[in-house]
């Protein structure tokens, strides 16, 4: 473990620029629509979900990740909350929707405030 708290730091910070994506829906709006993004960057929603679950599992598991990702239990309830408001929204609109068709449904702000409340979890000293 470093300074940081977490075994996996590089990671960590990857899990934090995820939360801060979905918690800024100017930059969603921006980055993952419209595309204005400075030459040779990319995002898209796509990308900041196989973050959260796929590689890191801090959505799906995280108290599971405590340790390895995440500081304390209060970050990973701030995450389980993330989680379900996400996984509400795929319940409802499925997991093939453009970026655009998620952004526009009516649960995206649900998802938008959960990840601003996580963000504030994830960022205090």
């Amino acid at each position: 473990m470093d300074s940081s708290g977490v075994r996996f730091p590089a990671m960590r910070n990857e899990i934090v620029d995820a939360v801060r994506a979905l918690s800024d829906k100017d930059y969603q709006w921006s980055a993952w629509i419209r595309r204005e993004l400075p030459p040779g960057r990319y995002d898209e929603f796509t990308h900041r979900v196989h973050i959260l679950y796929d590689d890191t599992d801090v959505l799906a598991n995280p108290y599971d990740t405590v340790g390895d990702y995440l500081r304390s239990t209060l970050e990973a309830a701030a995450m389980q909350t993330l989680g379900a408001v996400l996984g509400q929204l795929f319940h409802s609109l499925g997991t093939e929707r453009t970026d655009e068709e998620y952004l526009r449904a009516p649960g995206w702000p649900l998802v938008v405030t959960a990840a601003q409340a996580a963000l504030a979890v994830l960022e205090q000293p």
